[in-house]
């Protein structure tokens, strides 16, 4: 497949492209020295590792995510799942970060990204389009990013997707994303190591408006899974401590 060279300034918006070719320009034993993890909300994950800075899928606050701070971090790079509010909004970041929004193949600072399109409702992609879902190797860690993934994954977006070392996977519903049970089979396809849950109800979200269900919805049907609570927001992995069967990561958010 040829890469895609494909992306955007997230300070000009999602108009404006770059077509570039970007070097390499890490050496390949930092691939290898570990990540660190910080949940800014929702779907919202800062990743830093291998020298680069990575923010996924930055948010307006409005909705399920009306009492979270807008996650105005500086990164190098902005991956998005698609342009709604909950997980497109750039348009806050600080700097001038690249920019990536469409499947395919990039790479960026001797990083390579694949993103898989799949659909981001139940109707075929006619309600809400198509979702990325991202896939990348930071600080020798295989990452999964799905996004607001809605619909059953093929055989064709597992081949794209690999085994990931740390699944980022939506569980609370609507007609957006992955309800427990969804979320459940997903899993079962993927068969990662570590499952972090996403885009689920906390106290941040508009009781009028945000259809999404809790935590404890997903947690409750996964019985037997060993689950890890962290006490803040933010964790640090290494490609050798890593558990072998889909333990499941909690991360806290400090309001």
């Amino acid at each position: 497949m040829k890469r895609r060279q494909l992306m955007g300034y997230a300070g000009a918006g999602l108009v404006t492209t770059l077509a570039t070719t970007l070097g390499s320009n890490l050496q390949a034993d930092a691939q290898s020295s570990g990540l660190s993890v910080q949940w800014l909300g929702h779907t919202c994950f800062l990743f830093t590792g291998s020298g680069t800075k990575i923010i996924v899928n930055p948010f307006r606050a409005v909705g399920c995510t009306a009492k979270y701070r807008p996650p105005k971090v500086a990164a190098n790079l902005v991956l998005i799942s698609s342009q709604l509010l909950d997980e497109g909004a750039v348009d806050g970041l600080p700097g001038n970060p690249k920019l990536i929004y469409e499947p395919g193949v990039y790479e960026f600072q001797g990083i390579k990204f694949q993103g898989v399109a799949i659909d981001h409702d139940r109707k075929g992609g006619k309600q809400f389009g198509s979702n990325t879902a991202w896939s990348w190797k930071q600080g020798g860690i295989n990452i999964l990013h799905l996004g607001g993934a809605a619909a059953p994954i093929s055989i064709e977006q597992k081949i794209l997707m690999g085994r990931p070392d740390v699944l980022f996977i939506p569980v609370g519903g609507s007609a957006k994303a992955y309800n427990a049970q969804e979320a459940k089979q997903a899993i079962e396809v993927l068969n990662p190591k570590l499952i972090v849950p996403t885009h689920y109800r906390t106290q941040a979200a508009d009781e009028a408006t945000c259809e999404i269900t809790p935590l404890d919805d997903f947690l409750n049907l996964m019985q037997g899974v060993t689950v890890r609570r962290s006490n803040g927001d933010t964790i640090a992995l290494s490609p050798g401590k890593l558990p072998e069967n889909g333990t499941i990561q909690v991360l806290s958010y400090k309001f």
